[in-house]
């Protein structure tokens, strides 16, 4: 237990040294993002993932851990469904973004660090990273491409009409946002990293050590820029959204975990460290992409925006008490 919270504590005091960076130096504070997001992005992210996923059980990995998150994501998204659908009344591009909000983890970002520090285990951030950029992603994709066909483009909740697509655009858009999804340096450093782990081939030390310490800086910079990211929120502009960014929440931080916990111990047998770090990934707040991925689709991303912002605030609280609970 000791171990757990040093971890959590290790993760809490550079996330809040980031808050504290925004906070003191406002006029500093975007050009230090600006300069550590393409740095994490295209440098010290894909490094660390390919060290890890190097010296990770690729069959554990995708044997038990990917269908766990895939189930556990599917549970939580139809959750949100039927939340905002059949209790709300909501439309479907606007349901279609909340249950990505309330089923897509921020596995690439805090997720790492907390199950480096807290579980001590990549495995479980590797399969949700598998199972989201493979499986999750596309599927939200194809269907917020299928809301936002002009025949569907009509109703309370739908996606706004801003101009029509021109013919035979919207599929090319759509496979290439599906394509961007997938191919990024995160996917790619994390392919390789799989490459080297089913292969059993070694990187010459020349190459392997700058690798490890381009790894090694990723964690701090990373929970850095998310600390920055929390300061200046301003979340729900839109009182009538309240109940939607609510339940979806409520979805992501606290049903995923205990649908992870189901699954994972009575589905699979999972326990100790292996069960801990599955439901801690599904405690992980809404990635960053939901809001790219519905803006890029041009749908109503206000709830969506809502729920990553309340999620990463309440995450630390939400992963300590599955620390807590499980440890």
């Amino acid at each position: 237990m000791t171990g757990v919270l040093l971890g959590f504590g290790v993760v809490a005091v550079i996330a809040l040294l980031g808050f504290a960076t925004s906070a003191l130096l406002p006029g500093e504070s975007g050009r230090i993002r600006q300069g550590l997001t393409p740095v994490i992005y295209y440098l010290t992210n894909p490094a660390l993932m390919l060290v890890l996923v190097a010296d990770t059980d690729l069959g554990t990995v995708l044997g038990v851990y990917t269908p766990v998150a895939l189930a556990t994501a599917a549970v939580a998204g139809a959750s949100y469904v039927l939340l905002s659908g059949l209790l709300l009344r909501r439309g479907s591009a606007r349901t279609a973004v909340g249950a990505m909000a309330s089923s897509y983890v921020n596995a690439g970002n805090i997720g790492l660090p907390i199950a480096l520090y807290a579980v001590g285990s990549s495995a479980p951030v590797v399969s949700v990273l598998l199972a989201q950029l493979l499986v999750v992603a596309p599927v939200y994709l194809l269907v917020f491409s299928w809301v936002t066909r002009p025949s569907r483009r009509a109703g309370p909740g739908a996606a706004p009409v801003t101009s029509r697509p021109a013919p035979g655009r919207t599929g090319t858009s759509t496979g290439r946002t599906i394509l961007r999804s997938v191919a990024n340096p995160v996917t790619i450093g994390t392919a390789l990293g799989a490459l080297l782990s089913a292969t059993g081939l070694e990187l010459p030390e020349v190459l392997w050590i700058p690798l490890e310490m381009l790894g090694q800086a990723s964690v701090p910079l990373l929970l850095l820029l998310f600390g920055m990211s929390l300061h200046g929120q301003r979340p729900f502009r839109n009182r009538a959204l309240v109940p939607d960014v609510i339940g979806g929440t409520l979805i992501k931080l606290a049903l995923m975990p205990v649908v992870a916990w189901g699954i994972g111990r009575f589905g699979f047998g999972l326990d100790g460290t292996e069960l801990l770090g599955v439901v801690v990934m599904a405690a992980l707040p809404t990635a960053q992409n939901v809001f790219l991925f519905s803006s890029q689709f041009r749908m109503p991303s206000n709830a969506g925006r809502d729920i990553i912002f309340l999620s990463s605030l309440l995450s630390f609280p939400a992963v300590l008490l599955v620390g807590l609970l499980l440890h």
